[in-house]
């Protein structure tokens, strides 16, 4: 999700605020070593202090975030901030705690369900995995699919390795953590992989574009700041600049965009272009990155209802336009059948939902341009307007036109429509995979919206075979692989296998709180239908419509009802839940 923009500036410009960034990292350097020896006890002690911590800035954490978005007070958007902010960081609280209680012999393996996959790997379901995911997501599932070369029998060698050596053993390093803009819980999860499955200690540099939240985050990781392990700094290109460049610091990570990636990795402008094209990067560092990507949405037609391409509208219409579009995990390519009856049906009922979805601004800089820019590369562009905030840019495309569409992320609420042929269900979905890997920058998030009996007349093995062939580092099947962001268990980043010279959605991953070694993809699915028009067809699920749709009108009050929640699960607190989720 994003966005760090740095320059390649050198560190001979050396101003007032170097002092104070020597004198943390200095701070770090010396703890570096104690960080990496501490105990899973002092671990698990920080993480419980932390949840309290964030308890208490919370709520103010969310209004500050509404106001710099432009959301307004009241609004049920706020439900977003509470979702993205505090409530996934509580959550990665917990999540690391149950991995690391369960550490010695890493006995947390035995209650992950494993299966083969049609083709020779394996997959570990990590999601439902407790009494409380069973009842708060039910019906929603999440699998990690692992690299090729770990089984059943070697999983155990390849999780959590990083503990395998005793702690008097471990040495320390600093990573610098590049924070994103647009979403409050990406720069403290960042930091949480590196201090808790990697052993490092972080300076986290925010984005200028939200580095109030430093406010709340200061209060809420004092346990991580105390012991000497963690360091939060604000400023702009010329701080990221240095700080990547000092020799303290030893490994990089970045959510942002390609650019921002390639001027720390070969630098800008024409010194830039020679170390590519002779292979000698400027910056040798480790550095692993999350960068976005053009992520599309394949719709796979059947015997969808009226009902159902309503409900599917408004997941289309969260994936474009939560958080005002600006997730580097966005749907920007719609993918529909050609020849379904239904495909116009679908699009004209996104554009009613857009219509009447609550309003905001599109609060991050340079949106207007790049949208502009995205509708100009376009033989033609629609708007779909909506209350109180700009229009939706969409763009009916066609193969072969500018590639533009193709290859660049708008970052910003507008996407492309493309319709493509195929016979028919399986026959479109494998064109609309092979399309999607071979012609789509980024391997970052992909969508698949299909129905059940289409599932079961495609048969769920080849589905499965098909869903091996989408090589994307989240994917969602009736759900948006956001929710692979949001749920901490599963590994969030792109496809395994980018280089520094062609890095598109980036190389590594974060979350992950299993701590597996080798991930290669995240695969999650959720119910075709909300409860209780689900019932209808025999499937027994309870999740309404999710908190996560910009359609949800108690999402504000579920946000906060499930951060409370998270803090301190209890049977009590789930009739207030459920029946705000009933409601929304």
């Amino acid at each position: 999700m994003r966005k760090a923009v740095l320059s390649a500036v050198g560190t001979e410009r050396i101003e007032g605020w170097a002092d104070e960034l020597e004198i943390k990292l200095t701070e770090l350097d010396r703890r570096k070593d104690a960080w990496a020896g501490t105990s899973v006890s002092v671990r698990i002690a920080i993480l419980e202090e932390i949840k309290t911590h964030l308890l208490g800035v919370a709520e103010d954490w969310v209004k500050t975030a509404c106001r710099k978005k432009g959301i307004p007070e009241g609004s049920p958007l706020e439900g977003e901030e509470w979702l993205g902010g505090p409530y996934a960081l509580m959550s990665a609280c917990n999540q690391f705690i149950r991995t690391l209680s369960q550490l010695n012999g890493k006995t947390f393996l035995k209650n992950i369900p494993l299966r083969d996959l049609p083709n020779g790997q394996i997959a570990a379901r990590v999601l439902p995995h407790t009494k409380w995911d069973h009842l708060l997501l039910s019906g929603v599932k999440a699998e990690v699919w692992m690299q090729k070369g770990v089984t059943k029998s070697n999983l155990s060698q390849h999780t959590a390795s990083s503990y395998d050596s005793p702690r008097v053993f471990r040495t320390g390093a600093i990573s610098l953590i590049l924070g994103a803009g647009n979403v409050a819980a990406i720069a403290p999860l960042d930091c949480f992989q590196k201090l808790f499955v990697e052993h490092q200690v972080v300076i986290l540099k925010m984005n200028p574009v939200n580095d109030y939240l430093m406010e709340f985050l200061i209060p809420a990781l004092r346990p991580l700041i105390e012991f000497g392990a963690l360091r939060i700094v604000r400023g702009g290109t010329e701080v990221g600049s240095y700080l990547c460049n000092h020799r303290l610091v030893e490994e990089i990570h970045i959510t942002g965009s390609e650019a921002s990636h390639d001027a720390i990795v070969w630098g800008l402008g024409d010194e830039g272009k020679r170390n590519r094209a002779n292979g000698t990067p400027k910056n040798r560092k480790r550095i692993t990155s999350e960068l976005g990507a053009v992520c599309p949405t394949i719709v796979v037609p059947g015997p969808w209802t009226a009902a159902d391409i309503a409900f599917q509208a408004e997941n289309i219409a969260t994936q474009k336009l939560q958080n005002s579009g600006f997730n580097c995990v966005a749907c920007q390519m719609l993918i529909l059948p050609e020849s379904w009856e239904k495909s116009d049906e679908l699009v004209k009922a996104v554009e009613t939902v857009m219509a009447t979805a609550p309003g905001r601004p599109a609060y991050y800089p340079g949106a207007e341009k790049r949208m502009a820019d995205f509708a100009g590369h376009a033989e033609a562009s629609l708007d779909f307007e909506r209350p109180n905030s700009p229009a939706c840019v969409v763009v009916p495309f066609v193969q072969g036109q500018d590639d533009y569409l193709e290859k660049t992320e708008v970052f910003a609420p507008a996407m492309s429509v493309l319709r493509l042929a195929g016979n028919d269900a399986e026959a479109y979905l494998r064109s609309a995979i092979e399309y999607a890997n071979e012609k789509l920058h980024g391997t970052l998030g992909a969508n698949i919206l299909i129905h059940p009996r289409t599932i079961k007349a495609i048969g769920r093995d080849r589905f499965d075979a098909l869903i091996a062939e989408l090589r994307y580092g989240g994917i969602a099947i009736n759900a948006w692989s956001a929710l692979g962001f949001l749920l901490v268990q599963t590994p969030w980043g792109a496809f395994p296998g980018h280089t520094p010279d062609d890095i598109q959605s980036g190389s590594g991953f974060v979350h992950n709180s299993f701590m597996f070694d080798k991930p290669e993809r995240t695969v999650v699915e959720a119910p075709f239908r909300p409860h209780p028009r689900n019932l209808l067809s025999f499937d027994l699920s309870l999740l309404p419509r999710p908190p996560w749709f910009i359609t949800n009108r108690k999402a504000r009050v579920l946000g906060k009802l499930l951060t409370a929640f998270e803090y301190r699960p209890s049977f009590v607190k789930l009739p207030r839940i459920f029946l705000n989720a009933l409601r929304g």
